[in-house]
């Protein structure tokens, strides 16, 4: 059986908007995360996904909830040398390269930034020796060293953004959208980077998106999340060919497909949330409807669910 790595257990992240308005950006989910996989979590702009990863990663300290990374509380009080062990091994790329990288800098030290901080070389000629190494694995050239990040292009930025995430060896990196600010041509391109650098070295990612079809070829697992709630959660190859929840069956009908005979005919389905059952008194709930496949749903759903289930089985 698989090793966990990350557990988030009814995680909240709440946050005060003008005098009585509290929004519910991430509302009480749970899932895990097992070593040397991908977790795709997916959903419209706004739903919390990238909060989720940024509470994660502790940019945002949780409202309530908790999350484990190797057995551990990430948190709470913690000490600078815990802090600081904690953020080596766990690294995160963000959607925009051109923002999360200091114009100011050359890219030589962007990337050595978290080797500096950890005092992972051991002279000047090993920094750059690093620097190197990590400039040609994530398929640039040892001359890019010098030059800044404006003189580069989006997709190169984002290597090198990967460049300076795998500084440190991490064990989980949490990608925020990554591609989304890239040309649809290079995107490919650096989902097949992150494959191969998963393989080569064992990582583990949380891969936050709203593109659906890209989430599908990286991802092992998928999550999906509707206004800060976990509503579906199961493998890549399930979700696609048996979604369960309406809002997921909304957002994979919407995906467009290069046959003119099916968008012809393409139905598009929308997510009615005011169609969902609850008995006085019930709450919707989590459930596994069947093994390893998740659901937010009514207790009279989860058993029609079940029922759909069974008479294909």
């Amino acid at each position: 059986m698989a090793e966990k790595l990350l557990e988030v257990q009814n995680l909240k992240q709440y946050f005060n908007s003008g005098k009585s308005n509290m929004v519910k950006a991430v509302d009480n989910i749970s899932f895990d995360i097992f070593k040397g996989e991908t977790l795709g979590l997916v959903g419209e702009s706004g739903c919390g996904k990238s909060t989720t990863g940024r509470t994660i990663i502790r940019l945002y300290e949780a409202t309530e909830g908790n999350v484990l990374f190797n057995g551990e509380n990430v948190h709470g009080k913690k000490s600078k040398k815990e802090l600081k062990q904690f953020n080596r091994k766990m690294q995160m790329i963000f959607q925009d390269p051109s923002a999360s990288l200091n114009s100011k800098m050359k890219v030589s030290d962007v990337i050595a930034e978290g080797i500096d901080i950890h005092g992972l070389a051991k002279s000047k000629k090993d920094r750059m020796e690093r620097v190197y190494e990590l400039l040609e694995t994530v398929g640039l050239n040892r001359e890019h060293a010098n030059r800044y990040p404006h003189e580069f292009s989006g997709g190169q930025r984002q290597r090198i953004g990967i460049a300076r995430a795998l500084a440190v060896e991490p064990d989980f990196i949490i990608a925020d959208e990554p591609i989304s600010a890239l040309d649809v041509s290079i995107q490919a391109q650096v989902v097949n980077l992150m494959k191969k650098l998963q393989k080569e070295k064992g990582l583990t990612y949380l891969f936050i998106a709203h593109d659906l079809s890209m989430v599908k070829y990286i991802s092992d697992r998928i999550g999906v999340m509707y206004f800060g709630k976990l509503v579906e959660l199961t493998t890549a190859e399930e979700l696609y060919r048996n979604p369960i929840h309406p809002y997921t069956q909304s957002l994979l009908s919407a995906i467009p497909l290069p046959d003119p005979d099916y968008e012809r005919t393409r139905v598009r389905k929308t997510y009615d949330p005011s169609k969902h059952k609850v008995q006085p008194g019930e709450e919707m709930e989590f459930r596994e409807v069947k093994p390893g496949h998740f659901v937010m749903c009514s207790k009279e759903e989860f058993e029609n669910y079940q029922k759909q289930y069974t008479a294909t089985v």
